[in-house]
């Protein structure tokens, strides 16, 4: 499983620059940098954290099945057949409850941000929603399914919803009467008014006609949400909404109606609270697309694949390289996506985080290379790095934003 798993990171890179290069070829539009950025950074961050839980989540279901379990269902054909139908089944009315339940949509929204619509969106999955949906999935060895098949079954489930993600396809004719197709999963993330809360499914859409949730693709989608979140910051985007729910329930008077705020619909929470929160916090909204220069996009599109082959290489090797190194590197990958949205806001904050960044390696090459040789050089390139702070700076934002860079500096320092 554990080489799946790795050997699944640069698959899904792979397929979703197959599906750029063809919406190139064919003159479509159905990417934009900055956004398959944030998407990509999103993924690649709950797939670290899924590194270390899957063992944890599988000792849940494991512990259940041996402890709780009503039934002992064999692992033969019938059984699968009763998992596939089952698994859907929960994943409804875990997505449904994603979507009406305020408390889960705060971990879901993050999936409805994107503006673009791509395999890249199947990648914003938040580590809140991961842990949430993991809770769900507790009901399949509590009835007695063994965990190894609901790993599988997972497992699958994850693989035929990142094809849904996408425009490449179009309608798939009778299968459109009984599969979730791409079609399908377009209307539901989009924001048009007739789309909203719809086909919540994610193999079989029978299950969205029988709840009478099932809405068909007759106009073009608009992609997002209905009060679009304009930033790219890898924070932001996690925890705006949360930070909403907070504010909104902490200033609504009364016990019942703050329990009828987080357990009931997002629309609950007005859209001022969110502007408030950015005027307090100076968080400055991109109102604009902020241009990007070829020297922006190459650096940040180095440190997400970067990122990637660190994960891989944590997925693959994390028990041989040990506690701390991988603890260092969990910290490098963090330091970093969080970089990668600052910079595609031209942030100059950034400049800090890189110095944080360079202590990072510093310490991991005296970690593996263990001499005063490796003290001395590390303390050169710090001390260099301190002396010329200043200069270093400046080079760096000509190189990075170039001269397209105009910033507010108060409200760009102190903004996330």
């Amino acid at each position: 499983m554990k080489i799946i798993y790795a050997l699944s990171i640069p698959f899904f890179l792979l397929c979703i620059l197959f599906e750029y290069l063809y919406s190139r070829k064919h003159h479509k539009k159905f990417f934009s940098y900055s956004d398959s950025v944030s998407n990509i950074s999103i993924g690649l961050f709950e797939r670290l954290i899924y590194v270390y839980s899957v063992a944890l989540f599988l000792g849940v279901f494991e512990y259940i099945y041996q402890h709780y379990r009503i039934f002992t269902i064999p692992n033969n054909f019938y059984s699968w057949f009763i998992l596939v139908l089952f698994t859907d089944l929960v994943w409804y009315w875990y997505h449904r409850f994603g979507h009406e339940v305020n408390l889960f949509w705060s971990a879901h929204i993050v999936h409805h941000q994107s503006e673009e619509y791509n395999l890249t969106v199947s990648a914003r999955i938040t580590v809140f929603q991961a842990l949430i949906r993991n809770v769900f999935w507790c009901i399949m060895p509590l009835l007695g399914f063994q965990t190894k098949m609901v790993a599988i079954m997972l497992l699958v489930h994850g693989l035929y919803s990142f094809f849904t993600h996408t425009r490449v396809v179009g309608k798939l004719g009778f299968l459109e009467k009984i599969l979730v197709t791409p079609s399908h999963h377009r209307v539901h993330h989009g924001s048009n008014e007739g789309y909203l809360d719809k086909n919540y499914s994610d193999m079989f859409i029978f299950w969205d006609k029988l709840f009478g949730t099932y809405a068909e693709e007759t106009e073009e989608v608009k992609y997002g949400l209905t009060a679009p979140l304009k930033s790219t910051s890898f924070l932001w985007q996690h925890f705006h909404y949360v930070a909403e729910l907070f504010v909104f329930t902490y200033r609504t008077k009364g016990f019942k109606k703050k329990l009828s705020i987080l357990f009931g619909k997002p629309e609950k929470v007005p859209h001022y609270v969110r502007g408030s929160l950015e005027r307090t916090l100076l968080i400055q909204k991109a109102h604009h697309k902020i241009p990007l220069s070829k020297n922006t996009k190459w650096y940040v599109g180095l440190q997400i694949a970067m990122n990637a082959f660190i994960l891989v290489y944590l997925t693959e090797w994390r028990e041989v390289a040990g506690t701390f190194t991988t603890s260092v590197l969990f910290f490098i990958v963090l330091i970093t996506l969080i970089n990668c949205g600052a910079i595609l806001e031209q942030r100059r904050w950034v400049f800090y985080l890189e110095f944080i960044r360079i202590l990072a390696v510093e310490i991991l090459f005296i970690y593996f290379f263990p001499s005063i040789y490796s003290v001395l050089i590390a303390s050169i390139v710090i001390y260099a790095f301190l002396h010329y702070f200043s200069t270093l700076k400046q080079l760096y934002f000509k190189h990075i934003y170039g001269p397209i860079a105009k910033l507010n500096e108060e409200e760009a320092e102190y903004s996330f």
